[in-house]
């Protein structure tokens, strides 16, 4: 339930004579060690942060609604911001474009409402990951998409993807890096689909939200995912392998290339209804 989330009931809020800056972000990923700084190791953080830096005269951190690891993109991530400058909140995303790398756009900008912040106001996330035939690969879906040999048959993942839906321990997916006090999740959204590319290739996609995912979550089940198909493994199999919660009983995590995050929401209501139908 919301109530179990692990989340601090006071945290910062923007100093005396400062806004709380909101953006919305995207980026592709290959060209960064992933979301948060990281040293002398590019990071969109780092990017970002930089260029907000210049633009209102003082040293400038952005925070985002989440990690993503190195080599993963985002169409969609919720970031947040304190300053004293007097721009505009939606004049931002217009500057900060002309001196962000093409690899990083900011989608939007606008003052944050009192009490937000991206990263624990945050009610869902939701994860693309996208695979295509090695055949169909075009030079454009290099380190964007996962290339498989063939395609696993879209009958089994959606049996496989039917088992994560709802509340689980999801220790058999989680990373031995993983340093949760809790490997319990909710997933409100687990299905595979088939969509065409720009240039009309086919792609399978899965798509997962929820409240918030373990280290290396959903590339694991992915992976798993995918492997058992192409194996011809029944559903039940599949899901014996969840309720292990068994870190040896999942198979391949899938590479970062193919994984987006696609939205961050901050809508209280838009999953409440898993919440009264499945909260425990």
């Amino acid at each position: 339930m919301r109530s179990d989330w692990n989340r601090p009931e006071v945290y910062d809020t923007p100093g005396d004579g400062e806004r709380r800056i909101r953006l919305s972000v995207s980026y592709d990923g290959s060209e960064y060690h992933g979301w948060q700084s990281q040293g002398d190791y590019a990071s969109v953080q780092s990017v970002i942060s930089g260029c907000v830096s210049k633009v209102v005269g003082k040293d400038t951190v952005v925070y985002g609604s989440g990690r993503t690891d190195s080599g993963v993109h985002a169409l969609d991530q919720g970031c947040h911001f304190d300053t004293s400058s007097s721009i505009d909140p939606e004049r931002f995303a217009v500057i900060l474009n002309t001196l962000l790398p093409k690899s990083i756009r900011v989608r939007s900008s606008s003052l944050a409402p009192e009490g937000f912040h991206a990263r624990y106001s945050t009610m869902s996330r939701e994860y693309w990951y996208l695979i295509k035939e090695s055949g169909s690969m075009l030079p454009f879906d290099r380190k964007r998409v996962a290339p498989y040999r063939a395609l696993p048959p879209i009958s089994l993942l959606s049996e496989y993807a039917g088992f994560l839906f709802g509340t689980h321990d999801f220790t058999t997916f989680a990373s031995a890096r993983d340093q949760s006090l809790s490997r319990v999740r909710d997933v409100y959204v687990s299905e595979w689909d088939t969509i065409a590319d720009a240039y009309g290739e086919p792609l399978l996609r899965y798509r997962v939200a929820g409240n918030a995912f373990l280290y290396h979550q959903v590339r694991s089940m992915v992976g798993t995912m995918a492997e058992a198909a192409i194996a011809g493994e029944s559903a039940e199999s599949f899901k014996a392998r969840l309720d292990a919660r068994d870190r040896d009983k999942a198979l391949r995590t899938a590479p970062p290339d193919g994984l987006y995050l696609a939205s961050v929401s901050y809508d209280a209501d838009k999953y409440q209804w898993f919440e009264e139908e499945y909260g425990r």
